[in-house]
């Protein structure tokens, strides 16, 4: 097999998203990789170093994608509506893209890619102003962020694996669970203005 002419990082790197978002990113494999660009899989590593360094591309690559999203459902609105928009654009994006978002769970520190690592704090950035924006004091924001993300990732994993049996729409589960979020920081952050014993 010819290797394919002017074949380029960005190539691979998407070919792998594909193939991740239609079988799953722990299925995704350098040789079908290699296949779906009609190449050999020793050619790949002109581009990757491996299996765990694609991986990481698909780390950034997801993240730049996610923290685009949420600050394009961020943008134009804030409090309550700005986090509920956040919420359905992060579960949207998990359920459209469900290898490159299981990719962005991938753990990067900085000294290990630090492209990738900041990709990754962009989107927690952009959920942090929302937050922050509601008046929830500065110590309370990477635990309130922390929150979030754990419902987020526990609904739209259940939901992508098909978890949920019983016949109401999910949607309204969503919508309610959300709403449930927001009420319980807003309740939390009136006692945390409560002087005293209280708090």
């Amino acid at each position: 097999m010819a290797r394919k002419v002017g074949l380029d990082l960005e190539e691979v790197v998407s070919a792998a998203a594909l193939i991740a978002d239609d079988v799953g990113l722990e299925a995704m494999t350098l040789s079908e990789v290699a296949r779906r660009l009609g190449i050999k899989t020793p050619s790949l590593y002109a581009h990757v170093a491996g299996l765990e360094d694609l991986r990481r591309h698909l780390a950034r690559r997801g993240a730049d994608e996610l923290a685009d999203r949420l600050a394009g459902a961020a943008s134009g609105s804030s409090g309550a509506d700005a986090i509920k928009s956040i919420c359905d654009e992060y579960r949207a994006f998990a359920l459209e893209h469900r290898g490159l978002y299981a990719a962005t769970q991938i753990p990067v520190s900085s000294e290990e890619d630090l492209l990738t690592h900041d990709a990754q704090a962009k989107a927690v950035a952009i959920v942090a102003d929302v937050i922050r924006d509601l008046g929830i004091a500065e110590d309370e924001i990477i635990p309130t962020i922390r929150g979030l993300r754990s419902l987020l990732h526990g609904f739209v994993t259940l939901e992508a694996n098909r978890g949920f049996g019983k016949p109401e729409d999910p949607d309204d589960s969503f919508i309610r669970l959300v709403e449930i979020y927001i009420a319980g920081i807003a309740a939390h952050s009136s006692i945390l203005s409560v002087p005293g014993e209280l708090r």
